[in-house]
């Protein structure tokens, strides 16, 4: 793990095997640790881009994805309507067009087309079970 990171964020899947698989093939992270449970469920994992870290987990089989809580609750389903980041992950990239057509092409739900302007270019996305993911690449000068 990077020490300079102090701040980890950690997601819960329904499916934390197949959504790191997910997150690795349309996203471009890179798995860094994988630990499962004796169930087969995805008990701790850790993916990478660049020197930081995403962990994920499946903690309990009563849990809800984003889609699936959108689906049963007419509250949830109002707020998941709007495009922006309600909770979810800001991501830095060093090419934010490319990695737009990229996630596009592989099946991301796009929430947002590529917005260029202060504070930098971006996209909203969304992942295979409704987790946000704001991706942005900063203008230099």
């Amino acid at each position: 793990m990077n020490n300079n990171q102090q701040i980890i964020p950690m997601l819960a899947y329904e499916d934390g095997i197949a959504a790191m698989n997910w997150l690795c093939n349309v996203f471009g992270f890179t798995q860094n640790m994988r630990m499962t449970d004796e169930a087969g469920r995805l008990a701790h994992g850790e993916l990478k881009m660049g020197e930081s870290l995403v962990m994920l987990a499946e903690p309990t089989s009563h849990y809800q994805s984003p889609v699936h809580h959108a689906q049963n609750c007419d509250i949830a389903a109002k707020w998941s309507a709007v495009p922006y980041i309600i909770n979810g992950v800001l991501v830095y990239v060093d090419d934010v067009e490319q990695h737009y057509r990229t996630a596009k092409s592989k099946g991301a739900t796009i929430l947002s087309e590529l917005e260029y302007g202060f504070p930098g270019t971006r996209y909203r996305a969304a992942d295979l079970e409704g987790q946000r993911w704001m991706f942005m690449q900063i203008e230099r000068d």
